[in-house]
């Protein structure tokens, strides 16, 4: 098995998505993730999802879809026994991730400096909506509004429709996934030097990273971005969205060799020979022209047609499909992105995301379900040599809630 982070203890003060995704991406890795949750509330994405019988149950899909391969300890962190506890957690740990607003873990007792005295070459990673220093570092926020502040609505959909935010909330998981990079390059460091880090992880950055070539070409340029509508970053017009008979097919053919390709492939040889589009400065020209040739082709025939048909060309070219369609393709079941797993209990099976790589071929998926809230806090305290007596004035003074066994994974 890939398990590069076997041995790493990882202690996840995150809940909703970018934080606790980044985590996952550390269990399918083979960390140990430690999950804490407030007694009898838990990580809030527990209570949400499109299936309300397991939100009733604190199992929403929200919650199962990014927490899967860890542990979970209930814990009031605000009592000075919670507190103790989670200190004593910290001092076995090597990495420490938070995602409360700045400035909250430093009124509970967990601020780097705090931390870092009880496990010195601790790998502590802060995720935020907007980062630890900054005039908006304050300010609490969610995917959507990020997507908002970053620029990145203003250039999609139409100048007709206005600004549109992207369907997903790929913000977020991508933060998770930029958290997760930097969480393991800060165990390289660690290793390498001895000592702490501490890692900045902001959404806001995260999104403007994503824009990287629109951001470096406005600031170097002075060019202004506008809403792009389904046309291509290229903007060739042999590129973008073209009607089809019965749909939209997204287009690819950029340069010289890509367009003799396109107009071969669709039976159209003779474009090539029309001295307004022989060459990509004459394409861009005449390119409405050209696009009007184009749109006249494809209405001719289905999207998925002309996708095999540019397919076989060389051509890139897909037709625009929904999400059912697209999980519905060989490949997908083939790539193995996903893997089902089922609760305890369950009649459903769950399908939850694997590493986003494959490893010598294969994929690495989680092995073991997403923890019911509370549910492993006994064993992980008696692995810090708490004794039955102690857990016993815990849980009389309120500390932990009473846990649940972990839902057991079955193929």
């Amino acid at each position: 098995m890939f398990q590069p982070l076997n041995g790493v203890r990882v202690i996840d003060l995150t809940q909703v998505l970018a934080g606790p995704y980044a985590a996952y991406q550390l269990g399918l890795m083979g960390a140990e993730v430690i999950k804490i949750e407030a007694p009898g509330e838990g990580d809030w994405a527990r209570h949400g999802g499109m299936l309300p019988d397991l939100n009733a149950k604190a199992m929403g899909l929200n919650y199962l879809t990014q927490n899967a391969n860890k542990k979970s300890v209930a814990l009031d962190l605000k009592s000075p026994q919670g507190l103790a506890i989670m200190q004593r957690l910290l001092a076995t740990a090597d990495v420490f991730i938070e995602n409360f607003r700045p400035g909250a873990v430093s009124r509970l007792g967990l601020s780097f400096d705090a931390v870092r005295a009880i496990k010195p070459d601790i790998v502590y990673c802060s995720i935020s909506a907007y980062g630890q220093d900054g005039e908006f570092s304050h300010r609490p926020a969610y995917d959507h509004v990020v997507q908002g502040m970053s620029g990145i609505m203003k250039t999609t959909g139409t100048e007709a429709g206005g600004p549109q935010k992207v369907g997903a909330p790929y913000v977020d998981y991508a933060t998770g996934l930029n958290a997760a990079f930097a969480i393991v390059s800060g165990l390289h460091e660690t290793r390498r030097t001895g000592k702490a880090v501490h890692l900045d992880v902001a959404m806001l950055d995260t999104s403007m990273l994503l824009m990287a070539s629109l951001v470096t070409s406005h600031l170097s340029a002075g060019w202004m971005p506008k809403p792009a509508g389904n046309e291509a970053w290229s903007q060739s017009p042999s590129s973008g969205a073209f009607e089809t008979a019965d749909g939209l097919l997204m287009l690819a053919a950029n340069n010289d060799k890509q367009y003799r390709a396109l107009c071969n492939g669709i039976g159209r040889p003779d474009l090539l020979d029309d001295e307004r589009w022989a060459q990509a400065p004459q394409r861009q020209l005449n390119a409405a022209a050209l696009r009007s040739e184009l749109v006249a082709i494809f209405r001719s025939n289905t999207a998925l047609h002309w996708e095999r048909l540019l397919d076989a060309a060389g051509v890139p070219a897909a037709k625009v499909r929904a999400l059912d369609e697209t999980l519905r393709e060989r490949h997908c079941s083939q790539r193995e992105f996903v893997r089902p797993l089922r609760l305890e209990g369950e009649p459903r099976e769950l399908h939850l995301p694997t590493l986003g790589f494959k490893v010598d071929g294969k994929v690495v998926a989680p092995t073991s379900s997403p923890p019911t809230l509370g549910g492993d806090t006994q064993a992980v305290l008696r692995s810090l040599g708490y004794s039955d007596e102690e857990m016993r004035q815990f849980q009389d003074d309120a500390v932990f809630g009473v846990p649940e066994p972990s839902p057991a994974t079955r193929p």
